[in-house]
């Protein structure tokens, strides 16, 4: 048995360039989403809901202020592979990686866009929620004008 997730649908994706269209659609407005980490300790698939965020072309997911580290990051942080699932407006089981942001510039940066979303105060954000850009094999978010310009 691998300690690997299977990942559903991704080897078709690559074929369907109207399936690819709508993920990257999908993909521009953040939303709930579930993830599935790899146990660091068991080895196991561990599945969670969790919000992610669309800005700039970018893909995050973050969490409310807590000095304590969540389950997800300690397992992203052991092995950064995961499964991004989308699951509200089109369903897909993606194979992303995750990259854990630690500098303090681009924490306030990103963490600033999170926070208006929100309405939350940044120094709490800054200082205890996890932050995570995501890397989506194969994909990457269509930006508005990018794809206002290509239907004009």
């Amino acid at each position: 048995m691998t300690n690997r997730v299977e990942v559903a649908a991704t080897a078709d994706d690559a074929a369907d360039p109207p399936r690819n269209a709508a993920i990257r659609r999908v993909l521009r407005h953040g939303h709930n989403i579930d993830i599935t980490t790899i146990g660091r300790r068991t080895g196991q698939p561990r599945r969670i809901e969790i919000t992610f965020h669309s800005f700039d072309g970018r893909l995050y997911i973050s969490g409310m202020p807590s000095p304590r580290a969540r389950a997800w990051l300690l397992n992203l942080r052991a092995d950064p592979r995961f499964t991004f699932h989308l699951k509200a407006l089109l369903q897909a089981d993606l194979p992303a990686t995750a990259r854990e942001i630690v500098d303090d510039t681009e924490r306030r940066e990103v963490l600033a866009k999170v926070a208006r979303v929100w309405n939350r105060d940044l120094e709490p954000m800054v200082r205890f929620s996890p932050l995570i850009e995501v890397t989506i094999d194969g994909f990457a978010p269509a930006r508005a004008e990018q794809e206002g310009a290509a239907s004009a």
